[in-house]
């Protein structure tokens, strides 16, 4: 549901609310709103240092919370790699900058024994829609259109004996505030086709199955994302190529990072921050990616010619450069987890472990499906 605005929604006050020690914190609270999570897993309200957590247990075994939580603009600060410790309900107003208009964030979060699922709207918990961006459409013109989505993330996932690559038709992760992860773009370069560019590439109509695949973050318009990496489907769905920097700040805890998301196949996806034991300092992740050398040959149908700048993902190759592996994860004290990263990949390149049905299937057409023009897909 969206509503029309001229101004910024002013925060919520979310003090009592049930809340897991440390998820997040709210920048910009004053004292007499601000949440203090305690050790057992719930927020105090200063005034009466009243516990008001009701949490329930469903006859199916679904953990689940009768309380709301604001997180408008949150910054997440909890690490835990169990998707259960963040059973809750979550809400956020957060506003299209370009078209002044307010929508309203949903996001619950359940759990099983087995298994969490993440139901939302896919509406983030920050402003978007900057004037840096370009959106491909919406129910309002160039906006985002409150899209349901679920989402099922195992709560013991494993390393598969082969990584399961992404693709187009495969989200790569959901994040805490109930976006999706979708690295992949479904532009390339294609000059035969009639949408192409002067460059010979084409927004929209690709699959990993085409050569010369567009990185949008390695393209100087992003594809029209944001300040946030994101940016919407021609249908208004807003999706994250790259790390939602709302979510976590360049202060973080002695431990690096919080957790700000589940990748499809369970693992937890981190800020880009971990504590390297061999220095005994924070910092941040290093892809293993290198950009390839040289030039990529003279243009053709087939080549876009000139010099490997990273516009493709094929410029690229994995040379274990940095501290990450093949799928941009890494294991920290006997966690495995992807990190966002400045560099390709971003933030996954393919899913160490197996991805739950929910997110979609690595399998993808070859024809290429409907994508969206340049500052869409």
């Amino acid at each position: 549901m969206q509503k029309t605005t001229n101004t910024f929604s002013s925060r919520k006050n979310i003090a009592g609310a049930t809340l897991i020690a440390g998820l997040l914190i709210l920048s910009g609270c004053s004292d007499s709103d601000s949440v203090v999570a305690g050790e057992d897993n719930t927020a105090t309200d200063n005034t009466d240092n009243t516990d008001t957590g009701d949490e329930t247990d469903t006859t199916d075994g679904t953990d689940t919370s009768s309380d709301v939580i604001d997180i408008y603009d949150a910054v997440f600060t909890a690490r835990s790699a169990d998707c259960a410790d963040y059973v809750n309900t979550y809400d956020a107003s957060p506003v299209d900058i370009q078209n002044s208009i307010t929508f309203d964030a949903d996001v619950v979060v359940t759990a099983t024994d087995t298994e969490c699922t993440i139901t939302s709207n896919s509406v983030p918990n920050h402003d978007f829609n900057d004037d840096t961006a370009a959106f491909a459409g919406g129910a309002e013109g160039a906006t985002i259109s409150a899209t349901d989505t679920v989402s099922t993330v195992t709560r013991t996932p494993a390393i598969a004996a082969e990584p399961t690559p992404i693709s187009t038709t495969l989200k790569n992760g959901i994040f805490l505030n109930g976006v999706r992860l979708d690295i992949i773009s479904a532009g390339c370069y294609r000059p035969t086709s009639a949408d192409a560019g002067e460059d010979g590439n084409t927004g929209f109509g690709c699959s990993t199955a085409d050569a010369w695949l567009l990185d949008p973050l390695g393209t100087e318009a992003k594809f029209g994302a944001d300040l946030h990496n994101a940016h919407t489907q021609p249908g208004g769905l807003y999706h994250y190529h790259g790390g939602p920097v709302a979510m976590f700040d360049d202060n973080p805890s002695s431990e690096g990072s919080p957790v700000i998301g589940f990748a499809a196949d369970g693992f937890p996806i981190f800020g880009s921050y971990f504590y390297d034991n061999a220095t005994g300092a924070v910092r941040k992740a290093l892809s293993g990616y290198s950009l390839k050398d040289g030039s990529r040959g003279e243009r053709t149908d087939t080549n876009p010619g000139g010099d490997y700048d990273g516009e493709y993902v094929d410029d690229w190759e994995f040379t274990n450069a940095g501290d990450l592996d093949s799928c941009n994860g890494m294991t920290v004290d006997d966690q495995y987890g992807y990190y966002v990263t400045d560099t390709f990949p971003w933030v996954i390149r393919c899913l160490s472990g197996t991805p739950d049905p929910t997110f979609g299937s690595a399998e993808e057409e070859t024809t290429g499906g409907p994508g969206g023009p340049p500052g869409g897909a």
